[in-house]
């Protein structure tokens, strides 16, 4: 996507949708998820997923599990209880958002004033 600007307010309910449908995924994942889920045209970088992971973590939306994977420490996001209200929530928003833009996108014809 050529303006990254235009996901950055929409990454934290992107995050939380994934998170719904996977249970639990450690960061990495769920930027390879994002990639595979939109052909490409959607890259998240670690520069802006984990201050996301973070502050959606502070806000009480997801739990952290730590597990040793490989000799390795990886930790694992998941969506709280509330977390999981939150999320049918923010998709509602998205979701009435993505329908205004696109009345103003594309308006029906003949739409008077």
């Amino acid at each position: 996507m050529k303006n990254s600007q235009l996901y950055k307010g929409s990454l934290n309910t992107i995050i939380m949708k994934l998170l719904e449908e996977n249970g639990k995924m450690y960061g990495y994942e769920i930027t390879q998820k994002v990639k595979v889920i939109t052909q490409g045209e959607l890259n998240i970088t670690e520069g802006a997923l984990y201050p996301a992971l973070h502050k959606l973590e502070a806000e009480g939306i997801l739990d952290v599990e730590i597990e040793k994977v490989d000799n390795r420490m990886r930790k694992y996001y998941k969506l709280t209880e509330a977390g999981t209200k939150e999320t049918v929530n923010r998709l509602a928003e998205l979701e009435d958002f993505i329908r205004t833009m696109q009345s103003l996108v594309n308006p029906k014809p003949n739409l008077e004033f």
